[in-house]
């Protein structure tokens, strides 16, 4: 299942930023975002590699800024796994208003020309911002919004894209689901 090849790799980041960059819990644990500096930057630039294309490191300045991004994006994962769309719809205008979203056609790395969203600024935090924000707002506006989830595992809240053909994907990761399995095995072979 695919958006399209630009809208898929900017929803991917868009996870994967918010996974990194966003407190909660993973996979049974308790998860706080890696501290400033190295750790950070490190994080920052795994993320955005999501799509496949990022060389070169995430500057502190970057970091911070994507940071609040991550914040703004994860309200958008929330409201669609809570059933409220309206209210990820709305969250994705902000987003594009705040940032002027404004399309641009490249082509780079050998690929065809296709469709960029940049922000009103040069900053690397309000492209991705514009960009993240225009891939949800793709989603969200088509008939696979169902597509952006949060993992149903216990004491986990990373979310996730369901690529998947029959879109039931319901956990962050296969470890998770692993652990709910195994809970659910456990359960059934102690009962008397």
């Amino acid at each position: 299942m695919n958006f399209n090849s630009h809208s898929d790799t900017v929803v991917a980041i868009a996870a994967a930023l918010v996974n990194t960059l966003t407190a909660g819990e993973a996979r049974g644990r308790a998860y706080a975002p890696p501290p400033e500096g190295p750790a950070l930057r490190a994080a920052v630039t795994d993320a955005l590699s999501a799509g496949g294309r990022r060389t070169r490191e995430a500057t502190d300045e970057e970091a911070a800024e994507l940071t609040g991004v991550a914040a703004e994006l994860r309200v958008v994962f929330d409201a669609v796994e809570a059933g409220d769309v309206d209210a990820a719809a709305g969250q994705v205008n902000r987003v594009l208003d705040r940032t002027q979203a404004r399309p641009h056609l490249e082509r780079h790395d050998g690929e065809p020309w296709h469709l960029h969203f940049h922000g009103r600024s040069s900053s690397t935090g309000d492209d991705y911002a514009a960009a993240c924000a225009t891939g949800l707002a793709i989603v969200l506006g088509g008939e696979l919004y169902d597509r952006l989830g949060v993992c149903t595992a216990p004491h986990c809240d990373r979310v996730f894209v369901d690529t998947s053909r029959n879109g039931t994907r319901r956990f962050c990761s296969t470890p998770c689901q692993n652990r709910v399995k195994t809970a659910a095995f456990r359960a059934r072979t102690q009962q008397p």
